[in-house]
């Protein structure tokens, strides 16, 4: 049993440099990332020490993390508080916000509520254009923008239509083909598939599931949230997306025992350690749950 297990981990952790190869990793965004699944259902907040720790099992540096915290603490993320000769990090609540909302769409039901075209109005034109843009709608024209509805548009000054879409889904598919670049969309979740395939026969000790769960949690996160998440009826047919999302599903669930378990045992904070589990990790579990049956 010791060499099997020996051999998952050496197995792993070569699919760990592997993954960091293909897709290397900045070490703001993994912090980014620590907090998004670990630190933000637990509190939002965490020890430097953890922070580098963890950030050490992916090869980022205790100097790197130092200077990614003191960025993330200058862009109005974090806020620093002192216990004794420990510093501990808490995530602002305007991030704690946004971590929410991107949980929402990284665990929740799907956003597939029909299409929408906003013409925006006001004088940060462009401004606006981004924040559609970056919410996956395409541009028309200077103000005119179409894309999911799902609920970005009230971010920005404007007009919103609720558009109907076509009977012929040939021709919905076509106009999607038109405006949105769904190649580079595929590719991207078609590496993220390769990277993570066979992951779940390793037996993996705590700390390398942890490790493994957060890897899994930041490529996923970068493949998702930048794909514009169109309706299904707009995708091409076996859209590698949806297997995507059944197979971090499965993943996350299945690391998340041990993951969880690790953190109890050493992920720390002035009054005592993060719990294994929260109504927060408990609600995400549950929904990717939901999404599987």
């Amino acid at each position: 049993m010791a060499v099997a297990t020996n051999s998952a981990h050496a197995e792993a952790n070569r699919l760990i440099r592997r993954i960091i190869g293909e897709t290397p990793l900045k070490a703001a965004g993994f912090i980014v990332t620590i907090y998004g699944d670990v630190v933000e259902p637990r509190g939002g907040i965490a020890w430097i020490g953890n922070l580098i720790e963890t950030c050490a099992g992916v090869g980022i540096s205790e100097t790197l993390v130092r200077t990614a915290v003191s960025r993330l603490v200058a862009a109005g993320q974090l806020s620093g508080e002192r216990e004794g000769r420990r510093s501990y990090y808490r995530l602002s609540e305007p991030a704690r916000s946004e971590f929410s909302a991107a949980a929402r769409v990284l665990f929740g039901a799907p956003e597939d509520e029909g299409w929408q075209f906003v013409h925006v109005s006001g004088p940060a034109v462009e401004d606006a254009m981004q924040v559609l843009t970056r919410a996956g709608h395409a541009r028309l024209s200077n103000r005119l923008a179409v894309g999911p509805a799902n609920g970005m548009a009230t971010a920005v000054p404007g007009l919103v239509f609720r558009a109907d879409a076509p009977l012929d889904p040939k021709a919905l598919r076509d106009f999607a083909s038109e405006y949105w670049d769904l190649t580079a969309h595929a590719e991207a979740y078609d590496q993220f598939l390769a990277q993570f395939d066979g992951l779940s026969a390793l037996i993996l000790p705590p700390a390398t599931a942890l490790t493994m769960r957060l890897l899994l949690v930041h490529r996923f996160r970068t493949v998702h949230l930048h794909d514009p998440r169109l309706p299904a009826s707009a995708l091409p047919d076996n859209w590698p997306g949806s297997a995507a999302r059944r197979l971090f599903s499965g993943l996350y669930r299945h690391l998340s025992t041990k993951a969880d378990a690790f953190v109890a045992d050493t992920f720390i904070t002035a009054s005592g350690s993060l719990p294994a589990s929260t109504e927060g990790t408990d609600i995400r579990l549950e929904m990717l749950e939901e999404r599987d049956l």
